[in-house]
């Protein structure tokens, strides 16, 4: 037994000695599929989503393993990776679980190629985890543009349709201009602080360098840079005009998760350590940011007639209230509340853009009128949306309520009085179109008599994917609700994580 237990050990130490370990477990994945694919030119297209699906799985018990053996690890080699990067990495290896779940069965009954789709979904996962551990300038740009343009490509999946190929357009076009601005903020920091690319010794070049006027150059290029990629106001815009473009619903939901997991990262892990000694010259800044954000993204979203475009402008604004999270971050508590709302973020994001994958596949719209008498048709699908939007917009008791609470507690109490209110105000803006698309499920009279014929014919035509599809729905409504019971556990795991 003891020898057991001892072999055990061994194993999870071993795996704390490769840290890019569940990283190449991906890479290896990527390879698998597409060679896979090759020898069955595509007909099995079911072992395709089981070997992603593993891989994915195998890769989360590497990250597991290697954090529960991070302690002993620490004590014996010097390294700069707190709780914050295994977090991070497993935050994204569950919104790549997840997206794959949702996707594999629209996928197939869309009749789109599959292993491609696989492949870009788990590059895209394994830049974001890159980003999450890297701590040089070059692997974090590297990375980030390993995920921006594997993103990207999946923005442009569905070649023959002119909205998606807009979408692409404008999505490659905006990436390129910010990848630009935030190469150029790096240049400057690599030619102030000596010729160094480590973030921890270009924070020490920068504490002594006396050319401040440069410094703060530097820092409005790579605020401008990220901002792109958190999509905060004014750089927002390719954001809905991509989600709306976009045809295939699943990739506009890892679209939705993995942007408010990566982006944030980046963004602490860049701030945080390269410029702790500068709170004030980019705090101010990104908080005018977060609030311009909440506010129009929650006031445009009012207006929308496009479920998908209406989903666009939330995410816009839900940056806003993580970034109250990146701000009001402390000593002893870390960036908690941040990583406690974004993780119940993805289960309530996931769960709706679930529900709208189920609508749009079987009726072929996305057009929010076309949800009225929704709970005639399918009580299971008008379930899953009332578990799951309400928590979005922070209604209790869904734990949507119980992450906001935390966060904007946790900026109150740093001081951020003017982003709080507004967040407060602009929560309960968003519980107003929330709302009114359950009350349209419920009580909405469906002029189109178009709607029922195609929602009907579709369900036929779909019905292989009808029961998979509803069960990810059901789990991911009650995963988004039910995970409030567990907020304590959530925030006491995620408070180490200050760099």
């Amino acid at each position: 037994m003891n020898y057991t237990n001892s072999s055990f050990s061994d194993l999870f130490f071993s795996l704390g000695n490769l840290p890019i370990l569940p990283e190449r477990i991906l890479v290896i994945g990527l390879m698998t599929v597409i060679v896979t694919d090759l020898f069955n030119k595509g007909k099995n297209t079911v072992l395709l989503y089981r070997l992603s699906f593993i891989y994915l799985l195998i890769s989360v018990v590497a990250v597991l393993g290697q954090w529960k053996v991070y302690p002993v690890y620490v004590a014996f080699v010097n390294s700069p990776i707190s709780n914050f990067s295994y977090i991070f990495r497993l935050l994204l290896l569950i919104c790549s679980l997840l997206s794959v779940l949702l996707s594999v069965d629209y996928i197939r009954c869309s009749k789109v190629v599959l292993a491609e789709f696989l492949f870009f979904i788990l590059t895209a996962g394994l830049g974001g985890m890159v980003l999450c551990r890297g701590n040089d300038l070059v692997t974090l740009y590297v990375a980030l543009e390993l995920s921006s343009l594997s993103s990207c490509f999946l923005s442009g999946y569905t070649k023959n349709d002119i909205r998606s190929n807009e979408a692409t357009t404008k999505f490659l076009l905006m990436g390129g201009a910010s990848s630009s601005s935030l190469s150029y903020g790096f240049s400057l920091l690599h030619g102030i602080s000596g010729g160094q690319l480590q973030l921890d010794k270009i924070a020490d070049g920068l504490l002594l360098n006396q050319h401040l006027i440069v410094i703060f150059i530097s820092i409005a290029f790579i605020t401008a840079g990220t901002a792109f990629k958190l999509s905060l106001v004014p750089f927002h815009q390719w954001t809905p005009d991509v989600y709306e473009g976009v045809s295939p619903t699943p990739v506009v939901a890892f679209f939705s998760v993995t942007s408010k997991v990566a982006a944030p990262a980046l963004f602490t892990r860049l701030f945080g350590l390269i410029f702790p000694h500068f709170p004030n010259e980019w705090h101010m800044v990104v908080g005018l940011l977060a609030t311009s954000s909440m506010i129009l993204g929650n006031l445009i979203a009012v207006t929308q007639i496009s479920m998908k475009r209406m989903l666009a402008y939330p995410s816009i604004s839900q940056i806003g209230y993580i970034m109250i999270g990146v701000l009001a971050a402390d000593p002893e508590n870390g960036y908690a509340s941040m990583i406690t709302h974004t993780f119940i973020y993805i289960l309530m994001n996931l769960g709706t853009f679930a529900c709208t994958t189920s609508f749009g596949l079987r009726t072929g719209t996305d057009n929010i009128r076309d949800y009225a008498g929704l709970y005639m048709k399918d009580p299971v699908l008008t379930f899953s949306s009332v578990l799951c939007s309400p928590s979005l917009g922070g209604i209790p008791p869904p734990s949507g309520f119980f992450g906001k609470l935390y966060l904007f507690w946790h900026g109150w109490k740093a001081g951020l009085y003017p982003s709080v209110l507004v967040a407060l105000i602009t929560s309960v803006i968003s519980i107003y179109y929330y709302l009114k698309i359950i009350k349209l499920m419920f009580t909405g009279k469906n002029g189109r008599s178009d709607a029922s014929t195609i929602y009907i014919q579709n369900s036929l035509v779909s019905s292989i994917s009808k029961s998979s599809i509803e069960i990810a729905m059901i789990i991911r409504a009650l995963a988004s609700t039910l995970s409030g019971i567990l907020i304590d556990p959530i925030i006491g795991i995620t408070r180490n994580t200050l760099f």
